[in-house]
């Protein structure tokens, strides 16, 4: 590998350390139930909030809520996969590089 290519890699991993560190500051919001519950979720996968509707808690039926809590969860954890890979792609021209989510 020539010093210029080698100078090229460690710059693209300079910038996806950076971008991947920035992921950890931003935020997705998913909601289910029409905004009965509402998650928010960091680019890093972690939940941050859960905000469940009053109106939506059952003690009768917790499978309802149950069903509507996975759904957000998933549908945050879709949004906050989708933002990496649109900050990743820009820097990387949308190869998939092992590792990076």
């Amino acid at each position: 590998m020539n010093m210029n290519m080698l100078k090229q890699a460690q710059q693209l991993q300079a910038k996806i350390a950076k971008i991947q560190e920035e992921l950890g500051n931003e935020t997705v919001t998913a909601t289910a139930g029409g905004g009965a519950i509402t998650i928010v979720m960091t680019g890093h996968l972690h939940v941050q909030s859960v905000k469940i509707a009053a109106e939506v808690i059952d003690p009768e039926d917790p499978s309802m809520l149950e069903d509507l809590v996975l759904s957000a969860v998933n549908e945050a954890i879709q949004k906050a996969q989708d933002l990496a890979a649109q900050r990743l792609g820009a820097v990387t021209g949308g190869l998939k590089l092992p590792g990076l989510m």
